[in-house]
């Protein structure tokens, strides 16, 4: 087939709806797209972004309904792999873990290595034991991979023994600067599943990076949580999408029901860990988590990072984890002790509040140095677990703030890639 010339975004999507039609056969997709200078000024980088995206839709289209004669793979079709960075671990890696779940009876997740993830996208925030962990606490993965290559092909599913790769409609370029997944949607092995809106490691750490060292120690600006830009998506939590994550299970009659609470501000390896420890001196882990203006009138500063909602899914995704109160008290109070027939109230070794903020407020409606478990010690019904991995919200903050300059370079890069693919590139996907 010759070079195909387009002169218009709409002859551009006439296009590609025909392609979709006919389904062009695999030596097609290896067209050389021609950008011809359209007429309108400052519009060739659109056309230049909108080519190679044409051939990328033709080829999954293509995949996905069998146009292509593909080798014979042995892998299980039940058994789906998905890879990642899952750096800053938040409620829109959860559920692409969770949609890709749906998608057969086995998950399979994929780590990127450090290395990898410093070649094709730029330096991570957290290090390979801090995301693994994330990752391994989650509810609906089944297996680890670690150290997976960030283009995989046929050969690295069929060791994995898996016939499918999930990943969401959002295209991930590797170092190279091409798609990552090519390969594989060639192959007819790529599955799309539905990006999440309005939330992603790249818009926290853009909101991160608003955050200067002199704004972080003071104790009255806006909670992260609360800013917004003006073309910023926003996160949208529905009732679906909570009784997605739920696990609509109650405690059994007689179970020993545990109790903790507290923010979990940009979930961590420290949160899960201790969570992991609460889960074990009980039957039944419920997770009490406070609201915005609780947090930050305990933790000041620009907390929290996370609002009530995305913070949220983030504990439900953990597989230590039962039931959640969502916007829970302050203060374990003897009404929630028995309403709950709670029969230990936990507590890690890192208190959740910042002892400096509690001395700023004295003399106002907090009472300074008020004991916020007071009535589960009373009732001798209190335990502290150790806090065996010493990090803290501010500690990933802190190494945003010193990295600046590089994480800088990597946002700039990759809000750019998410600003296209919400402006040239996404449709409406239904959601598993």
């Amino acid at each position: 087939m010759d070079s195909v010339v387009f002169e218009s975004r709409e002859q551009l999507f006439a296009l590609m709806l025909l392609a979709a039609q006919r389904l062009l056969v695999q030596q097609d997709l290896q067209t050389l797209i021609a950008v011809q200078s359209p007429p309108s000024p400052g519009a060739e980088e659109q056309y230049a972004v909108l080519a190679p995206q044409l051939v990328e839709y033709i080829r999954l289209k293509a995949g996905q309904q069998g146009a292509i004669e593909h080798p014979r793979s042995t892998a299980d079709p039940e058994r789906i792999y998905l890879d990642g960075c899952f750096d800053i671990m938040h409620s829109g890696h959860y559920n692409a873990i969770r949609q890709a779940k749906m998608l057969g009876k086995v998950l399979v997740a994929g780590i990127h290595s450090d290395e990898e993830i410093s070649r094709n996208k730029g330096p991570p925030v957290m290090c390979m034991k801090e995301r693994l962990a994330m990752v391994t606490g989650c509810k609906w993965v089944d297996e680890i991979v670690e150290n997976a290559p960030y283009s995989p092909d046929s050969a690295w599913l069929d060791r994995c023994n898996c016939l499918y790769l999930a990943h969401g409609d959002d295209i991930a370029v590797n170092s190279d600067g091409v798609d990552a997944y090519g390969a594989l949607k060639s192959a007819g092995r790529f599955k799309v599943i539905k990006r999440t809106e309005g939330i992603s490691t790249t818009s926290i750490v853009g909101k991160l990076l608003l955050m200067t060292r002199e704004q972080h120690e003071t104790s009255s600006p806006t909670p992260a949580s609360q800013v917004q830009e003006e073309n910023e998506r926003h996160f949208l939590t529905t009732s679906r999408r909570i009784s997605e994550f739920s696990n609509r299970r109650q405690p059994e009659p007689g179970a020993r029901i545990v109790y903790i609470d507290g923010s979990f501000d940009l979930f961590h390896i420290g949160h899960v860990s201790t969570l992991r420890k609460a889960r074990s001196l009980g039957d039944f882990l419920i997770v009490g988590i406070h609201d915005d203006q609780i947090v930050n009138f305990h933790k000041g500063a620009n907390y929290p990072i996370m609002n009530l909602h995305e913070r949220v899914l983030n504990v439900l995704a953990c597989k230590y984890v039962d039931e959640v109160v969502i916007g829970a008290p302050w203060k374990v109070t003897e009404d929630l002790i028995k309403s709950m027939n709670v029969a230990v109230v936990v507590q890690g070794t890192i208190p959740k509040y910042d002892e400096s903020i509690r001395s700023l407020r004295k003399g106002s409606m907090d009472i300074h140095g008020e004991d916020p478990y007071e009535v589960a010690k009373a009732r001798d019904i209190y335990i502290e677990v150790d806090s065996e991995i010493p990090i803290e919200t501010q500690d990933i903050i802190q190494r945003i703030i010193d990295n600046r300059l590089n994480i800088l370079k990597k946002y700039t890069r990759t809000a750019a890639k998410e600003e296209r693919y919400y402006t040239d590139t996404k449709v409406f996907i239904s959601e598993a």
